[in-house]
């Protein structure tokens, strides 16, 4: 068996101090005023020997294991998908790892997966949560490990958050639709007590007060059985025959959707028209193309790790709470275009 190659045998190979390894592998190379070629020789003779710290050890001894903990609604989604890339890849170029998993909105999971996060010793969580994790939450803020939520915020828990301006949005989009002539406007969302989905019923339903048009709202189990979804939303749209266009409060909600709409054979945006929130990029590709709420994916992902590293500083006050609040855009598109 080979024998694993230690900090020892790469500072006795290149001739160096052990110390000055360690702080090029944790991340210290310039606080400690190393040059960037040796920095650069060390990095390149670890990848060479294919050296493998052992990150738990390295915790032990630092007090940091250098591993973010992030925990989103579903990593097959879209959005979240997106939004986990890029934090992963901004994470790495500062020297941290990243390791994520889906929480299927589930509060048991969710509470499962922290207390795993916190056997793994993670160094900080960056979550999206679902409702009913208050407590567990307020017990990592307690004992000083650093919080980020996105996406979302939870009543009672005080910590760095980015969201986006859902209500605003929202309003925006049905506002759309009526200047384009639209008056009866149903809204499909989630069954689901989460901010950001009262947040866009509220643009919705405050947007219809403008017609003194009533609220139709069909509400659907998160990730229910997709058959069961579709007849759902196919009965929906068949009870309310009134409606000329309909507004879906997730991306996944409306593939079901468009896959009902279609079904029942009408036409958009002469039948019904359609607007999502959250864009996906086969959107532009449908026929005709669809029209979605763009959320500012890059500066989610760039304002979350920023202030999950800053919350990382040794001198970080963790009294102090940063809200980011971020514009979405509305990409207007054929499925909300004034009917002919």
């Amino acid at each position: 068996m080979k024998k694993k190659t230690t900090i020892g045998d790469i500072a006795q190979q290149l001739g160096i101090s052990k110390t000055t390894v360690s702080f090029v592998l944790n991340g210290k190379a310039r606080e400690k005023h190393i040059s960037e070629s040796l920095e650069k020789k060390i990095l390149d003779h670890i990848t060479k020997v294919g050296y493998q710290p052992n990150q738990f050890a390295q915790g032990l001894r630092s007090g940091k294991t250098k591993i973010i903990g992030m925990m989103v609604e579903d990593i097959s989604d879209p959005f979240f998908s997106s939004v986990a890339r890029l934090i992963e890849e901004n994470a790495y170029s500062r020297g941290y790892k990243i390791i994520y998993c889906s929480t299927e909105n589930d509060t048991q999971k969710t509470k499962d997966l922290i207390q795993i996060y916190r056997t793994r010793q993670v160094d900080g969580y960056i979550i999206a949560p679902p409702p009913g994790i208050e407590k567990e939450i307020n017990d990592l803020i307690d004992d000083k490990l650093p919080v980020v939520l996105f996406d979302r915020t939870i009543p009672g828990v005080e910590t760095s958050n980015v969201v986006v301006n859902n209500y605003e949005a929202a309003n925006d989009a049905i506002l759309h639709f009526i200047q384009n002539g639209y008056r009866n406007i149903g809204m499909v969302t989630l069954n689901s007590d989460q901010v950001q989905m009262q947040e866009r019923q509220e643009g919705y339903i405050d947007a219809l007060k403008r017609i003194k048009a009533e609220p139709v709202i069909k509400k659907i189990i998160y990730h229910d059985d997709k058959e069961n979804s579709i007849r759902e939303i196919q009965s929906f749209l068949t009870e309310n025959k009134q409606l000329d266009a309909v507004f879906f409060a997730t991306n996944y909600i409306a593939d079901n959707g468009l896959e009902s709409i279609r079904n029942l054979k009408l036409i958009i945006p002469n039948d019904i028209g359609v607007i999502v929130f959250d864009d996906h990029n086969l959107y532009r590709l449908f026929t005709p193309s669809i029209t979605a709420i763009s959320q500012p994916i890059r500066e989610i992902s760039e304002n979350s790790i920023n202030l999950m590293l800053e919350m990382l500083e040794d001198d970080y006050d963790f009294s102090s709470v940063k809200s980011v609040l971020l514009k979405s855009s509305l990409i207007v598109r054929e499925s909300s275009l004034a009917k002919g």
